[in-house]
């Protein structure tokens, strides 16, 4: 058996991924250097029909860095506080 032919497995796409604004517009407004605005990155989402499916995704797969669904990393470790 040769291991460098073995592909890892992928994790699978959110079918929600594809039609959300975020995959038109790249990835650099969501996840900033640290320090920087994520202002335009929320007024992306703003405009998104998926927002509410990608904040429960970050959510369920504590994700912890860039915009989610609207929301920074702060704002939904805040969220996760007071949903406990």
């Amino acid at each position: 058996m040769h291991f460098d032919t073995i592909t890892p497995p992928r994790t699978p796409v959110p079918a929600w991924q594809a039609q959300a604004l975020c995959a038109q517009t790249g990835a650099d407004f969501f996840f900033p250097e640290p320090g920087s605005s994520v202002r335009e990155a929320k007024r992306i989402c703003g405009m998104c029909e998926m927002r509410s499916a990608c904040l429960e995704y970050a959510l369920d797969n504590d994700e912890r860095f860039g915009v989610w669904g609207g929301l920074s990393e702060k704002e939904r470790l805040e969220l996760r506080r007071a949903s406990r």
